[in-house]
């Protein structure tokens, strides 16, 4: 093929999922000249599955992808057609904001961004070939034999890579939706010495909503909560929001499932890659779960122009004729008719292994990967991956320290060093029992924890930093207040309400220590006007749980000074005296930068470290 100049960058991103979108925007605001290349322009910042952002622990990384600067968020809520609060049953540490949005709202708006950035060149086309000189990154060539020269790429190429859709007997190479996928980068990846390994997902079929009874089902409205954005000071009132209905599968739908076995790619072998663990197909559900009578489904608007509805909980691979009969089983969906049918999607991803937490490869300098690339699942896992890996191509190329997230510092961080130190076997999922300091990393307090963080690293804009020192004084201000003394009427009357013994010069702190939520004092008190929803969540959990959070930087403190002793990273492990033979293997392979990393390595056992920092101590002596 005949090879042209498309031109000298100082960076190419290679796809516009999420990763991709947050990479691309990471790297050109600060300053670096980018190309986003892409499929299909019409796939940019594209919802394949659920019409949703955020969730359980996903809420965390979207305001956490805010507060360093990125889109994310932005986009979510000019999109959001309902806001809901999971967890609210739990403690502040886990409960994790959600919001369903327009589909195709949120990729043509993502799209508006990406186009009107600065330094930021998108070219539809698929990547071919990624060029090395002496090690490192030279260039990307594409399929038409464009060659873009670059000292940096970002692979953000979702489930494109060699995808093909399964739907019972049915199997067709392509990518979600119908897009075409991408069938020349994982050879080279291969060349390039990257482990790739096979996975799969799902996702249900798409009803016709004048064609469901939602009379007959439970309404989800939306709730006042606070918005993903930090920019952002409300969502709409609940009764402005779009509801959802909830619905459940029943022992008829089990048993079409059960009997029809045989026509399921997942147990007739059509299918041997790796599904999420975490978001089964119902097949999955009915056979692993088999005790169970019947399984939670929520039916979600696709977008405010169309009548597409999202079945939530009802992913399958079952052939068409049995889609439509199994859909019609469930009650409120008797006549549904199906618009977009349900399939599986297998691709390509590579083990993280061979990947630094700057989510740089060890094999190519200058290659970083992001997203389902590396084994996750999820938008929001994919766009805290694009963010991480845009800024740290970006860092390296002005010559600056890289940016790697502790796992005290932010569920980001966890999220990539459980990838690069643990690897996943399976699509990894963010969950809240993943952060060991998940009491300190609250949604509410993300902007404290990472927007200097952010600006430092030159992706805070002037408009977000000047936002967030005026919610740094608001958040002081409702805490300042809080410890002055409430009125004595008042607060007895409420403290009576809640069957509590009263002692005089009780303070409003002391109020929250009782029980009494923040939004009864804003309420009883007429205090906090005008501040914010997650501000005042923030100090409401802050003043109640003062003594676990002592606890937790506590703990924090330990662990730092573990992540302060870095390991050589030419440190030959097999000449070290007293580690087991399996402590050396991974070791070697994995090569930590530091104790804290090394002793979260599978196979790693405590004696193993204590070897360690004697070898270290020994080490500085000499």
């Amino acid at each position: 093929m005949h090879g042209f100049s498309e031109g000298t960058y100082d960076a190419v991103v290679i796809g516009a999922g999420h990763a991709g979108s947050e990479a691309a925007l990471a790297l050109a605001r600060t300053g670096q000249k980018t190309v986003l290349l892409t499929l299909n322009l019409d796939s940019i910042g594209f919802l394949p599955c659920n019409p949703s952002v955020g969730g359980t622990a996903k809420g965390h990384l979207v305001r956490e992808i805010d507060a360093l600067g990125g889109e994310m968020g932005v986009v979510a809520d000019l999109t959001a057609l309902q806001y809901r609060m999971l967890n609210t049953g739990k403690g502040a540490a886990v409960q994790s904001l959600r919001a369903q949005t327009d589909k195709n709202a949120y990729h043509r708006e993502m799209k508006r961004v990406l186009e009107h950035t600065e330094n930021l060149r998108i070219v539809q086309g698929e990547a071919a070939r990624i060029l090395t000189e002496n090690g490192k990154v030279s260039g990307v060539v594409t399929s038409y034999g464009g060659v873009f020269s670059c000292r940096a790429a970002v692979i953000a190429t979702g489930v494109y890579l060699n995808a093909r859709t399964i739907t019972g007997e049915v199997v067709k190479e392509s990518g979600p939706n119908g897009f075409a996928p991408a069938t020349l980068l994982t050879q080279n990846l291969m060349e390039l010495g990257y482990a790739v390994r096979r996975f799969k997902t799902g996702t249900p079929a798409r009803l016709d909503g004048r064609t469901v009874n939602t009379s007959a089902l439970t309404v989800q409205p939306g709730e006042d909560v606070f918005p993903f954005s930090f920019l952002n000071d409300g969502v709409p009132p609940s009764d402005r929001q779009k509801v959802c209905y909830l619905t459940y599968t029943n022992q008829k739908t089990h048993e079409l499932i059960l009997s029809n076995l045989d026509r399921a790619p997942l147990y007739n072998g059509t299918i041997s890659s790796t599904g999420p663990r975490y978001c089964p197909s119902i097949e999955t559900k009915v056979v692993r779960f088999s005790d169970k009578e019947r399984h939670q489904l929520f039916l979600e608007p696709e977008g405010a122009d169309t009548t597409e509805i999202y079945v939530q909980g009802l992913s399958t691979s079952l052939p068409h004729d049995l889609q439509k009969e199994m859909y019609r089983t469930v009650k409120g969906l008797e006549q549904c008719e199906i618009v977009r049918y349900a399939y599986a999607i297998e691709y390509d991803c590579i083990d993280t292994l061979d990947v630094l937490p700057t989510l740089e490869s060890k094999k190519v300098e200058g290659l970083y990967t992001a997203g389902q690339i590396n084994g996750t699942s999820g938008y929001e896992e994919a766009a805290a991956q694009g963010l991480v890996a845009g800024l740290n191509a970006s860092l390296k190329l002005r010559g600056l320290p890289p940016l790697i997230l502790r796992r005290d510092q932010a569920y980001i961080g966890v999220l990539i060093d459980d990838l690069v130190t643990k690897g996943t076997d399976e699509p990894y999922r963010m969950m809240t029992s993943r952060a060991e300091f998940r009491l300190l990393l609250r949604q509410d307090n993300a902007d404290v924890r990472l927007t200097p963080i952010g600006r430092e690293c030159g992706l805070v804009s002037d408009e977000r930093w000047q936002r967030f020192l005026e919610r740094k004084q608001m958040r002081e201000e409702v805490l300042s207040l809080l410890n002055t003394r409430a009125d004595n009427k008042q607060a007895a009357a409420l403290l009576e309400a809640h069957v509590e013994h009263f002692t005089n010069g009780v303070t409003y702190s002391d109020l929250l220590r009782r029980n009494i939520p923040i939004k009864e004092l804003k309420r009883e008190f007429g205090l906090f006007e005008g501040v914010p929803n997650d501000i005042l969540l923030s100090a409401e959990t802050e003043v109640r749980y003062e003594g676990y959070l002592k606890t937790s930087e506590r703990e924090r403190e330990k662990a730092k000074r573990m992540e302060e002793k870095p390991l050589p990273p030419d440190l030959d492990y097999e000449h070290i005296d007293g580690l087991r033979l399996e402590a050396r293997e991974k070791l070697a392979r994995i090569r930590p930068l530091n104790l804290g990393q090394a002793e979260r390595i599978s196979g790693v056992n405590p004696a193993d470290i204590a070897v360690l920092m004697v070898y270290l101590t020994l080490k500085e002596r000499k």
